[in-house]
């Protein structure tokens, strides 16, 4: 049997780097997966990899920012599969500016998409999860969300929400044994970071690491809850 047979998890940002990790991982345990990103041949080619390797998965395009989507994807969920069981907030957005000549309009999507995206999905996905007394919330945060980088002001700030927002989630749906955890990276070999003469990309943390950790949570005990992990690079990437 595998470990998270006939399961069903909501990945967001499927279509590439860490959210198709996660959803490949899953997948491979048995879970039913719910694709969800904005690009559909990224998804296609997702749910062909997964179906390739005996899995399900439902893509679904969705901006992430927006609410009606959002509300959308869990419908689409329910309706597909009936229940859901995970939900992983993984999708992510960001650009790179100064604090004075950052744009406003950069910053309200970066907090919609980091932070108040994966508020809305978990309170949409909370009914079903309390009354199942079951299932987990996994919000992928980041490293800079303890220590902010010049250059990078709102999405430091949007991951540090997400690490608070994880913390009140837990206390508050705790004792429906439903785990809520915020994972931590530092630097992952995604195109998200793009090349560096001076960063070693063979020494950075591999999307597969962070579906491992991911999947620790999906899997512990009902005894306990793994609240919070923070993945580094084992050696630094820093050359």
């Amino acid at each position: 049997m595998k470990l998270l047979q006939d399961k069903v998890c909501i990945v967001t940002g499927a279509g590439r780097g860490i959210g198709r990790a996660i959803a490949l991982r899953a997948a491979d345990e048995g879970c039913r997966t719910v694709l969800a990103a904005r690009s559909e041949g990224q998804l296609e080619a997702v749910r062909a990899e997964i179906e390739s390797r005996g899995g399900q998965a439902c893509p679904f395009r969705a901006d992430l920012s927006e609410q009606e989507d959002q509300e959308a994807l869990v419908a689409r969920t329910l309706d597909r599969f009936g229940t859901i069981d995970f939900l992983v907030n993984n999708a992510g957005w960001g650009t790179k500016a100064n604090i004075p000549k950052a744009r406003v309009k950069d910053w309200d999507q970066t907090l919609r998409v980091n932070l108040l995206a994966p508020m809305i999905l978990s309170q949409l996905v909370l009914p079903t999860l309390m009354a199942k007394q079951s299932g987990a919330i996994v919000n992928i945060s980041s490293i800079s969300g303890r220590a902010g980088q010049g250059g990078s002001a709102a999405y430091a700030a949007s991951k540090a929400g997400l690490i608070a927002f994880s913390q009140a989630l837990f206390e508050e749906v705790r004792e429906h044994n439903v785990k809520v955890a915020a994972i931590l990276p530092g630097f992952v070999d995604t195109d998200m970071i793009p090349p560096v003469r001076h960063l070693d990309r063979s020494r950075m943390i591999q999307a597969e690491d962070i579906a491992e950790a991911v999947l620790f949570v999906l899997t512990a005990p009902l005894t306990a809850c793994p609240v919070e992990i923070t993945v580094r690079p084992q050696r630094t990437p820093y050359r």
